[in-house]
């Protein structure tokens, strides 16, 4: 398994508790639960948020958009501009994968591990 550096400390995240991937429009980088919180207090404006990806909030949004996608995926319900909305609702979810195929896949589960 390769490493995973935070990008905020420059540290090895070694255990996925520590973990938090967020994303600021097309990217996606690695933190440490503390340093992303650290992340947060410095940010100025709300165009340069970061939204954890990971977590609660990020498995929601998930769940909520998969269930847009499908909707308007398998139904009519506003035509042509249903399946755009169909299709934008696809970003979170791909963010998600990507997020876990390039990090938390790569960060080993401690808690597993010593069960």
């Amino acid at each position: 398994m390769s490493s995973i550096y935070c990008r905020y400390c420059g540290k090895e995240i070694k255990d996925r508790d520590e973990l938090v991937t967020a994303t600021n429009y097309f990217r996606i980088q690695p933190y440490h639960w503390r340093c992303f919180g650290k992340v947060e207090e410095e940010t100025i404006a709300v165009t340069k948020t970061w939204k954890p990806l990971n977590g609660p909030s990020g498995t929601i949004s998930v769940v909520l958009m998969l269930l847009l996608a499908g909707v308007m995926a398998f139904t009519d319900v506003l035509g042509e501009i249903g399946n755009l909305i169909g299709v934008l609702s696809l970003y979170p979810i791909v963010l998600r994968v990507l997020s876990y195929f390039l990090f938390e896949s790569k960060v080993p589960d401690l808690q597993k591990q010593n069960k």
